[in-house]
Parts: C-alpha cells; structure tokens; sequence
C-alpha cells in the first residue's frame, strides 16, 4: 500500500520552481472487469493507469500541467510547463488567487475493504456463470447480462506548504439484466441498473445482494412484458431508493454546484434555477426534506477524508427542514461567492483538475416503515429502478422513466404495470414530500457516471436514501 509514496514525496522534495506554491495529486487506479452476457464468458478486461498533476500560483494566477512520466525529470517537465502557463497568463487572469488558502495537513486515508485480496478470475467467473445459470431458459428471456468490476485507487496529495494526503480506495459494481421480448414489445429488468457500487471489498457482493438475484428479476422482466401500460393522470408517486437516488442527482444535486450556479458550466453543462441568494431562506422542498452532503458514511462511494484539494471533509446540512442551506462548492467556488460550501472539489484521474463535484449526497432518513408508505395512499403508483431520464439545462423541468411499476389502491399494492414515467419541476416536486419512509427502507447506493467539465470528466457519486412519497404528480404510461 502506498508503495511509490516514498519514492514520490522524494522527487517532490527535489523539484525546483520559483512559483509562490506549487503542488503535486499523484493517481494510480486499477481496475479489473468480469462478464457473462447470454450465459457466455466473455474475455475479462484490466487495466493500470498512473500520473500526476502539477500546480503551481504566481503572482495569484494559478495554472497546472499533467504527465504520466513519474521520473524526476519528468515530474519537473510538468511543473515547469505550468510555471511558464501562469507566467504567459499574468496581468491577463480574471482571479486572484493569492488569498485562497492552501492545505497543510498530513493524513491518510485508507478505506475499509482496500488491502484485502480478491480472488482470481476463475472464482469471479464461476460466481457469474452460476447466477447466469438461474435464468430460465425462456425464448421470451432474449438477453442477459451479469457482471463484475473492481477498481483499486491510490491518490496522494503534496504541496509546498507541507501537506501529504495519501487515500486508497476500492470500488465493486455488480450487474445484472434481463431483456425479455414477445416480438411486439420488449421489457428489461435489471438488479439496481448501474446505481449498486459501494467502497469495499468481496464482501460488498453479499452485502448488495446479487448472488441469488437472477431468477427474480428474470421472472419480472417476464411479468413487465405481460403487464397493462402505465395509466396517466395526477397520482401519489411512491418512489423507491433506487429511483430515488436519481432524482436527488438531477434536481438537487447538479442544481447545488456552486460552479455551476456562479455560470462556470454554462456551455456545457448548463445552468441552475438556484441563485446566489438563494441561500439561507429558499424553500426547496417540504419541511419533511433534510439532505445532507456526508463523506463518512462507511461504504458509500465517494466517502473520504479531503476532496482533492487537500481540504478536510465533514457533515453537513445542504437542505434542512425544506430549506436550502449551503452548496456543493470547494474551497475555490467558496472563496470567489462568499458562500460556505463543501469539501467536494474532486477530479476524475491524474489528468484532470478538480472541480465542484457532487460526492455522498444522502436524503436523510423519517419514520414510517414501506406498509406504513403505502397504506397512507389511496391513488396512486410505486416506481423502481431508474431507465430513462431528461432534465433541462437549469436542472428545473424534468421527465424520468423507471423499468418497475405497480399500482396502489386504497392503502394497497396491486397489479404491476410497464413503461411508468413521472414528470414534474424540481422544487414543485420536493414541495409535494408528503412522507418520508424510515432506516429500514434505506438504502446506500450510488453511481460511476456522473458527466461533467470540458474536457469531460466522468466520476464516482455516492448517493442514500429511503423510500419517499409525493403528492399530485404527473405520470403516464406508453403507447397503448
């Protein structure tokens, strides 16, 4: 563990630059990638990739440089390319960036799972082959999937102030899916779609469930293909953890990015409803909402000590009763707005820098189990398990599709219905919370997807939470 950390705080030691400070984000991940699709094994997949990023302020510009040439003489390439950036940028900058403090603490940061051994590739294999195996052999059942990835990843962080932050963490995703098809029509099923993924080690696997899973959602793919279409007209919308993580990503956390909200991702990304001043008294949603940006819950994705910056990561409210509190801003989006924000300024890899990212963000958890849910509703329709979705550049105006739904009537769950999809404005659906669902309906789970930045980066988000109920919302089926 950490086994170039000497060798690397040695050639840092050694770099010569005249810059004001200068800093070094080391990041080695591998990854190792195990699939069975149509009951067949296909050829597993690994990868190893290392490098650095060098950074540097002058005169309050700041500018950075990349390579994975870990050499002396190529770490000290880097820094001087990024010394002769920032001096090519003086007097034309739009910040300076003088008094934005820098990191100075020594720490590491080891999560549970990562020094454990994985087994090789032949018990990955008969693993995924065996939950293969419990797909019926059903001509309807046209495709299928399980799999298996874990990614290893040890980042260490150095400045000129003396600072030496050093994390290593392990990732697992596991999948499973089935398609299954009459000939008219197709429906998929699939074990949390890609929003499993959890820090650990094997035992993540038991913990989420796949083994065993296969002929379940096999045997609802086939009941989806054989279900009525999803009615349309205002209902109570019941929305599982699975689902749930999807609209707290969409319509809370993208609208949160303070870089976003400051106009940083405007060409790219897009926009938010959410406004400077907004903070402090807005009413995002009913009094029943409390989200919270936590990176200490054990086992969610992004849990950690420091974001990428070097600045120490802790608990905090972002939404409190309804109402917005502080945003998903690192030290640099907080020093530029005024605003208090969050230790949540990360980066993709070794080659890019770190930007306002959401990292764990959890709705927090009420008090009434999921018989209490769905007996407090008299119309209405449960959604799981997230396929499609659509969001405007403000993150405000919203459509989602979910692969599971099923109808409730009169405080009872009935038949399964297809193609369910919801459609709303964010704050108008935070409003309409009418009831939040308690610890045993909540779960930790998470996404390896979230898009953002030019040039793009592509990042672990962890995301908790319960079941959650809304009132009067717009949903709709497919085409009859």
């Amino acid at each position: 563990m950490f086994a170039f950390s000497e060798t690397l705080q040695r050639r840092f030691a050694a770099l010569q630059s005249t810059a004001d400070f200068w800093s070094l984000r080391h990041v080695r991940e591998t990854t190792e990638h195990y699939w069975v699709r149509r009951h067949v094994a296909q050829a597993p997949s690994f990868g190893d990739d290392a490098g650095a990023m060098l950074g540097v302020r002058i005169a309050g510009v700041e500018a950075y440089a990349a390579t994975s040439d870990l050499s002396q003489a190529g770490l000290q390439a880097a820094l001087d390319k990024a010394e002769h950036l920032a001096r090519q940028l003086a007097g034309r900058h739009l910040l300076d960036v003088r008094a934005l403090p820098v990191p100075t603490e020594q720490a590491d940061d080891i999560m549970p799972g990562y020094g454990q051994a994985l087994a090789d590739a032949s018990h990955w294999f008969d693993l995924l082959t065996g939950e293969s195996g419990r797909i019926a052999r059903d001509a309807r059942l046209v495709d299928s999937h399980v799999g298996l990835s874990f990614t290893a990843t040890e980042q260490i962080y150095l400045n000129s102030a003396g600072a030496c932050l050093r994390r290593a963490q392990r990732y697992v995703f596991p999948q499973l899916g089935v398609t299954a098809s009459d000939g008219a029509d197709s429906q998929s099923r699939s074990f949390g779609g890609s929003h499993l993924a959890r820090q650990g080690g094997a035992e993540v696997i038991d913990q989420l469930g796949l083994v065993g899973s296969a002929s379940r959602v096999a045997d609802e793919a086939l009941q989806l293909l054989l279900a009525p279409n999803t009615p349309s007209g205002p209902r109570a919308l019941l929305l599982m953890p699975d689902q749930m993580i999807l609209q707290i990503h969409e319509s809370i956390g993208h609208p949160l990015e303070l870089d976003r909200i400051l106009g940083d991702e405007r060409n790219f990304a897009g926009t938010s409803f959410v406004r400077q001043e907004d903070f402090g008294h807005y009413r995002y949603g009913s009094p029943l909402l409390d989200v919270t940006f936590d990176p200490g819950v054990p086992g969610e994705l992004a849990s950690y000590r420091h974001d990428d910056d070097g600045t120490p990561a802790q608990r905090q409210y972002l939404i409190r009763e309804g109402i917005l509190q502080r945003p998903l801003g690192g030290a640099l989006s907080q020093w530029r707005s005024g605003l208090e924000g969050v230790a949540n300024s990360r980066a993709c890899s070794w080659n890019r820098p770190p930007l306002d990212r959401m990292a764990n963000l959890n709705l927090e958890p009420g008090t009434r189990s999921l018989a209490q849910l769905v007996g407090g509703i008299e119309h209405g329709i449960l959604m799981s398990n997230n396929r499609s979705w659509s969001i405007d550049d403000a993150r405000n105006k919203f459509q989602f599709g979910c692969e599971w739904g099923q109808l409730i009537e009169n405080g009872e769950l009935k038949g399964v219905v297809k193609n369910p999809n919801y459609r709303g404005i964010s704050a108008r659906l935070w409003r309409n919370l009418t009831a939040v669902g308690d610890a045993s309906t909540f779960e930790v789970l998470g996404t390896p997807y979230c898009g953002k930045g030019e040039p793009n980066q592509v990042i672990r988000v962890g995301h908790a939470s319960p079941a959650c109920v809304f009132a009067d919302i717009d949903v709709f089926g497919g085409a009859a």
